[in-house]
């Protein structure tokens, strides 16, 4: 007879599986909505790249919306890398908390990464890499869990952990509003200003309720979505800003010395194999 017993999931640590998310419809948290209004708002795009892209959802609305754009999506995972046949212009699969993004210097005018980020350790390089890719005028479309939600305020005041932020969960770092525009503005300060801030889901409502208060009240929203411009040349302030800041934690800044204690130097290709997943085109 086994011993092996039957592990229950922790409280919240997948998505809808607390008692909260009985009440919800799951699909409000991405947000589809808004990111249909988001990119409705923009003119003139060319290059449209989708960090994680999924199953290509956000591609979608972007195909409707611009069809003359050139998708590009990024995965991590081959099978959603191939699910993606069809929806996008160019496929790779890269790990974005590595590998350098397959976008020349400013070429795109959009980066998406929805319900992406709280799942990355890497934010600087993740940030380095989208700056370093976007042009000035070009937008960065990000959504992710709102650690400040009306629901996990309430979840703090009787002691327990938010629901997107459990120790054992795929989420790693939490976001608001008010630490997001920080962290920009210390790493490039300048560099980015804020086009639209929207929420998306509102636990435990329905549907139609929930988006109508997360519309009025974007910052008690369980999804928080930011649409930023670049309107500064950007020179390496993300990946840097570990060091000046003396961060004691080893972040990833690739190639870029930033006089951190945590910093060595990439070593040739024939000395050590790169550790980077190939880019693939044909899947």
């Amino acid at each position: 007879m086994s011993t092996t017993a039957k592990i229950k999931p922790l409280f919240g640590s997948a998505g809808g599986s607390h008692p909260l998310g009985r009440f919800t419809d799951q699909r409000e948290t991405y947000g589809p909505h808004v990111v249909e209004q988001l990119v409705r708002s923009l003119s003139g795009l060319q290059v449209v790249v989708d960090l994680g892209a999924g199953t290509g959802r956000d591609l979608q609305i972007v195909r409707q919306l611009h069809p003359r754009a050139t998708l590009i999506a990024i995965e991590g995972g081959r099978e959603y890398a191939q699910a993606l046949a069809g929806k996008a212009d160019k496929i790779y699969v890269a790990n974005i908390e590595r590998d350098p993004l397959p976008i020349a210097d400013g070429e795109a005018d959009l980066i998406i990464a929805n319900q992406v980020l709280e799942h990355t350790k890497e934010i600087f390089w993740i940030f380095h890499e989208v700056s370093r890719s976007l042009k000035i005028g070009g937008h960065f479309l990000f959504g992710v869990p709102n650690i400040c939600s009306l629901h996990n305020r309430l979840l703090l005041l009787l002691g327990r952990q938010p629901t997107q932020h459990k120790v054992c969960s795929a989420h790693v770092r939490p976001f608001s509003k008010s630490d997001s525009l920080a962290f920009l503005n210390a790493c490039f300060p300048t560099g980015y200003e804020l086009a639209e801030f929207r929420g998306a889901q509102f636990y435990p409502f329905l549907a139609g309720l929930s988006r109508l208060l997360a519309g009025a009240f974007p910052t008690f929203a369980f999804t928080i979505c930011f649409l930023i411009r670049k309107v500064a040349e950007y020179e390496s302030g993300f990946a840097t800003y570990p060091a000046r800041a003396q961060l004691e934690t080893n972040f990833w800044t690739g190639s870029v010395n930033a006089g951190s204690q945590y910093w060595s130097p990439r070593k040739s290709d024939g000395e050590e194999k790169s550790s980077s997943v190939s880019f693939k085109t044909d899947l």
